[in-house]
């Protein structure tokens, strides 16, 4: 049995129901290991012959060089294996048990579910965090659902199936749908989350550089989003890579409350923070008309 991550599940309990969303990343980084360490093994069998080659073809170059230059090969050969390996490894536990972990994180970060009826998950991916909260909903009895809305519409048919996975289905409602245009009336849901999906939207636009204003506001038209359809005092939670200081940076520009800025957490081997915050309360909340949200309108 694998090691148990956080909230007491198996990783490879893990593995077997959320499989990775990165394998083609994994693979690619584990066999180019595999090769420059595979040229540092011959090179240290076949020194002497290596050594022979060199002088064949520089005749004129002094032993000692060429000794220092098969060496020099084949060291940087083995250092770049180690961390090629070592980024596969990074890549593949920040897809499977630190996202799980990160999701607990998530979920802790709202102090009070009992309460919450309406929960979104924007990019539910392959369905950990929109099941991490199914799962809180079913401990607190509540009667509320959590939607996972994603852009691809496989992914949230997939998703919906591993909700049936781990007993949360009737907790759970996966819709297609733009990030950055949430198919969804203002102030409806009471809790707001996404994991790494929002620092996506500006290369997912136009494969534009992260760090460029155009994908700077995409990312902030996807958070501009998540406030429009969070009720008045709820809570909205976002893990997310490199940007969540600029998120906590908005947000306060949008004159959101409690905006927190959890310690830098190391993922697919950037920086990342989960953000929290909680929106105003609404003076005239109580007097709004709100579209009612049709649950039947499942994705399959």
């Amino acid at each position: 049995m694998g090691k148990a991550a956080a909230g007491g599940r198996d990783w490879t309990q893990l593995h077997a129901i959320y499989g990775t969303d990165e394998w083609q990343t994994v693979a690619f980084l584990a066999l180019h290991a595999a090769l420059f360490a595979s040229l540092s093994l011959l090179l240290l069998l076949y020194f002497p012959h290596v050594l022979a080659f060199l002088r064949a073809v520089a005749p004129a170059a002094p032993l000692p060089a060429l000794r220092f230059a098969a060496g020099f090969v084949g060291s940087v050969a083995a250092l770049s294996a180690l961390c090629l390996l070592y980024a596969a490894a990074d890549v593949l536990y920040s897809s499977l048990a630190l996202r799980w972990e990160m999701a607990q994180r998530m979920v802790a970060a709202v102090p009070d579910w009992s309460a919450v009826r309406t929960a979104l998950d924007v990019g539910c991916g392959r369905g950990m965090l929109l099941n991490a909260v199914a799962m809180q909903m079913k401990k607190e009895g509540s009667g509320g659902r959590v939607v996972g809305l994603d852009g691809r519409r496989e992914t949230a048919v997939a998703a919906l199936r591993r909700a049936r996975a781990e007993g949360v289905q009737e907790y759970v409602t996966c819709r297609e749908g733009d990030a950055r245009r949430l198919p969804f009336a203002d102030g409806y849901f009471d809790v707001v989350v996404s994991a790494v999906h929002l620092s996506g939207l500006g290369r997912r636009a136009g494969g534009k550089s992260p760090a460029s204003a155009a994908a700077a506001a995409e990312r902030g038209r996807g958070l501009g989003e998540m406030v429009r359809v969070l009720k008045p005092g709820g809570m909205g939670v976002v893990w997310d890579l490199v940007s969540g200081p600029e998120y906590a940076q908005r947000l306060r520009e949008m004159r959101m409350e409690d905006v927190r800025v959890s310690d830098r957490v190391t993922a697919y081997m950037v920086g990342s923070h989960i953000v929290s915050f909680r929106k105003p309360l609404d003076p005239a909340a109580g007097m709004e008309s709100l579209l009612p949200l049709d649950w039947r309108a499942n994705i399959c």
